[in-house]
């Protein structure tokens, strides 16, 4: 895609956020299915089922997907979408190239273990290796604007507020209700 093409596709879409800034605001929504045998979580991605499960270091069995694999291919595919973009928009050429993203876990917290281990990663290392002719300059505003624009990038940097709820229908006995929320 050629930088005008871009700017063209994206312009009205600034227009119209400059206008009614409330039209940019959007919910992203995904969901996951816990009915099945195992312990597994059927995730639809809009594309495909993706059943998670757990990862062979918690005692999977290696055949479902690990959320926290999929949690470094959320942020390289964002990554890989955003650098592309701002590359496009910079006019600079890119022949290919790679993203890729490792994250290290201590499983003893996932566990537990170990109650200071921590649970979660404990440290995420995102890089680029790509095939341009772009000069240094270039390169550093390509990284600068891909890190402020990618949204995983930036969530994983500064954590939004996470609410959490529990829904539940519940074996009905004597005095309690069927269903329970929490």
């Amino acid at each position: 895609m050629q930088s005008d093409t871009l700017r063209a596709l994206q312009a009205p879409l600034k227009a119209q956020y400059k206008e009614d800034a409330a039209a940019a605001f959007i919910t992203l929504k995904a969901s996951g299915d816990l009915d099945g045998p195992g312990i597994t979580c059927k995730v639809d991605t809009g594309r495909a089922l993706v059943e998670a499960g757990l990862h062979p270091a918690t005692g999977g069995d290696g055949l479902s997907a690990c959320s926290g694999d999929m949690l470094l291919e959320a942020l390289v595919a964002c990554a890989g979408v955003t650098l592309r973009a701002v590359a496009t928009a910079l006019n600079i050429t890119l022949r290919g190239g790679t993203v890729r993203a490792e994250g290290d876990l201590d499983f003893r917290g996932t566990l537990g273990v170990d109650k200071t281990a921590p649970v979660g990663f404990k440290a995420i290392r995102l890089g680029f290796d790509l095939d341009t002719d772009a000069g240094v300059e270039e390169l550093k505003t390509l990284l600068k604007l891909t890190e402020r624009y990618c949204v995983i990038y930036q969530t994983l940097t500064a954590p939004p507020q996470i609410a959490v709820s529990l829904d539940a229908a519940i074996s009905k006995t004597e005095g309690e209700p069927a269903y329970a929320s929490l």
